[in-house]
């Protein structure tokens, strides 16, 4: 039986169609906002998968380019690998979803959003978001739902609830909460310097209406949602954790988990862990699920001593941040580079800049983004956290962090007029320890500022912790939270901005959302310690950007011609601009509004090619003098080459003051002339000479 159920979203119409497609899924909802059309669906596999301690939980966002009316790009044909936007969205929808399953579910989970057409007016990603919750809901698969998700742009200073395409890339503001009937579960934001006041507006205006959305999304349900299926509980038995502290007293296992050095921490989790398999050694079905009731031995102890004894790990106050230290130039020869520690977590970033020719394209489904000028990537090899692990490429995390740290400072970066650079920024992980991303961001801020961009302000990132107790009033907010906190904790806030305001939020969570008062102490905390790390730690290293890029960047210059002689500069079928390239060995762009940038290493290679372009560029003048080579030789003269594909001839009686029976008795090829130019002949062509020149 097929339903359909809408409401008014935003001041457009969200359908939601049960029950006529996908029926073999667990779940299914077909999608439409406006005429945005999404297929939802949730999978689950009938038992557990074995020998596993995490919840087995994938979800895809595939965009299908015929959605934009587009044929994929490239030989293939087809879609591929999931695009950067793809996988930062089925992050963002995995976030909010993964806290609301049961923590001891071990059965495969997939849950998949196909975008079939776009509107422009209703953004994709959003409808999937919403299209998880409900076909997870109204499946038979155990969910603690149903959640909602609202987007907030910010255009002029208003708030816009679910913005168009349009007004999300040109708005201030591009903010994604998730929440729950009662709490904000998830935070993902971009900003352009906003104050942390109107960022906190926007967050529970997005809360206040996704209450509205999960009302309809429990109607739904009610419906005709399913009864949730029993499965097999992973959890570990009490009896165990019981005979372990019996071998490992509480008091034992907190000694063995509170030092400041990583790697004392695990040897002393290893002798722990040797301790139980020599107890249990008699007891197969314990032996099997000893990682994970380590693990969860670990993360009773860490959680109780911060909350009740308000004592972290490596001794550190609550709101104290690890030590920090910074340097640029630490690389030689690259354009720009710098290296951030904070405690045991340690990134170099390395600039490098190019001319806008070498912008990064982009196949996707927003027409208004063909192209990044700004690209930052994050790498995460297995030596920073003391493990052997082939590289395979970067994976879901790593695009994720580096486009938070992107994200983080796009705000400051100068605009393409100011500063003509396509700019790429790499983060190297040499060491990891919590938040490399925030220490991503610090890195690359310092990197860019000593490659010479003349970025407007300072951005640095940190992060905070949480750890909860039994009630909503009961709970410690962690200013720099180190991997066992991460770990073992509840929460990781994300914020980069600079001393004005928000450019960056990434926010995610293990328990079922966050109350207002630790949203808002989150948000102080991390506004006083990026101010902190930007004071004691970034300016004494590099406090504004350099005047100029560096020895070994390319220089650019830019130099304007009229529009209507692009044709000329370029030549038919780029034969002039190639000629110019290989003559000089610079890069050449030109927009269709007659800006020209010139790319080099090498100033009078660069200064050759702009005169080539400028004399190609302009009309001969009367009375004017030109320089220029002698390319080919006839008998009534020669002819005369000023810059590629621009040429004029000097008549033979022209040549020398007295008179010459043969050109070649006074000019060779390759000889270098200076003419200068008579106007227009009696058949109107440019006619030059040599002797008037004298």
């Amino acid at each position: 039986m097929v339903k359909v159920y809408t409401m008014e979203l935003a001041g457009r119409t969200l359908r939601v169609e049960i029950g006529k497609v996908g029926k073999q899924a667990n779940g299914c909802a077909f999608m439409q906002y406006g005429e945005t059309t999404v297929l939802s669906t949730a999978t689950a596999s009938e038992k557990p998968r074995d020998g596993i301690d995490f919840f087995p939980c994938s979800v895809e966002y595939e965009e299908k380019l015929y959605a934009v009316g587009k044929i994929p790009g490239g030989f293939n044909k087809r879609e591929g690998k999931a695009s950067e936007n793809a996988i930062l969205t089925s992050r963002v929808i995995d976030r909010p979803m993964r806290p609301l399953f049961p923590k001891d579910y071990r059965n495969d989970v997939t849950l998949n959003n196909m975008v079939m057409s776009v509107d422009p007016a209703c953004r994709p990603e959003l409808v999937a978001m919403l299209g998880t919750s409900i076909a997870t809901c109204i499946s038979d698969i155990p969910f603690d739902g149903p959640c909602a998700m609202t987007q907030v742009g910010m255009i002029d200073g208003e708030l816009i609830i679910n913005p168009s395409q349009e007004q999300w890339d040109k708005g201030d503001l591009k903010m994604t909460v998730a929440s729950t009937a009662q709490k904000v579960i998830m935070i993902e934001a971009g900003a352009n310097e906003v104050p942390e006041a109107t960022v906190l507006e926007a967050i529970y205006k997005a809360h206040d209406v996704n209450q509205t959305i999960i009302a309809f999304i429990n109607q739904i349900v009610a419906e005709v949602g399913k009864k949730k299926h029993e499965y097999v509980s992973c959890a570990v038995p009490q009896e165990m954790f019981d005979e372990m502290k019996k071998i490992v007293t509480p008091e034992e296992m907190e000694e063995a988990v509170f030092t400041d050095e990583k790697q004392v921490r695990e040897e002393n989790i290893r002798q722990v862990t040797a301790k139980f398999e020599e107890a249990f050694a008699d007891k197969e079905d314990w032996l099997a699920i000893l990682p994970d009731a380590v693990y969860q031995y670990q993360k009773k102890t860490v959680r109780k001593m911060i909350l009740k004894d308000h004592k972290r790990p490596d001794g550190r106050a609550i709101d104290q941040i690890r030590p920090l230290s910074a340097e640029v130039d630490i690389i030689p020869r690259v354009h720009g580079s710098a290296m951030f520690t904070r405690g045991q977590t340690q990134i170099c970033n390395v600039c490098t800049l190019a001319p806008l020719s070498e912008v990064q394209k982009v196949d996707g489904l927003d027409p208004n983004v063909t192209s990044k000028r700004y690209m930052h990537h994050y790498n995460f090899p297995s030596y920073s956290v003391g493990e052997t692990k082939v590289s395979r490429g970067p994976g879901r995390r790593e695009i994720g962090h580096g486009a938070l740290a992107e994200r983080a400072l796009l705000p400051v970066l100068p605009s393409p007029e100011e500063f003509p650079y396509a700019i790429r920024t790499v983060s190297e992980t040499f060491e990891s320890n919590g938040s490399t991303s925030m220490a991503s961001t610090c890195a690359s801020c310092m990197s860019l500022m000593a490659a010479g961009v003349p970025i407007k302000k300072m951005v640095a990132g940190i992060s905070c912790g949480l750890v909860t107790g039994d009630t909503d009033d009961d709970y410690i907010v962690l200013t720099d939270i180190q991997g066992l906190e991460d770990f073992f904790g509840d929460m990781d806030f994300k914020v980069t901005g600079t001393t004005e305001g928000i450019t960056a939020i990434q926010m995610d969570i293990k328990i079922h959302g966050l109350t207002r008062p630790i949203v808002e102490e989150a948000i102080r905390r991390t506004r006083e310690a990026r101010l902190f790390i930007m004071d004691t730690c970034m300016k004494p290293a590099i406090a504004e950007p350099r005047k100029e890029v560096g020895q070994y960047a390319p220089k650019i210059v830019q130099i304007q011609i009229n529009p209507e002689k692009i044709g000329d500069v370029v030549g038919q079928r780029g034969k002039t601009i190639n000629e110019i390239i290989a003559r000089t060995g610079v890069k050449i762009d030109i927009t269709d509004d007659g800006a020209v940038s010139v790319c080099g290493t090498e100033a009078d290679a660069m200064q050759n090619a702009i005169k080539m372009i400028e004399m190609i560029a302009s009309d001969f003048e009367e009375g004017k003098k030109y320089t220029g080579t002698v390319v080919s030789i006839k008998e009534f003269g020669a002819f005369i080459e000023f810059a590629p594909g621009k040429e004029g001839m000097v008549h033979i009686s022209k040549i020398a003051k007295e008179r010459i029976n043969h050109v070649e008795d006074v000019l060779t090829l390759g000889d270098v002339v200076t003419v200068v130019c008579l106007g227009k002949d009696k058949m109107g062509r440019i006619s030059f000479s040599i002797k008037d020149c004298k």
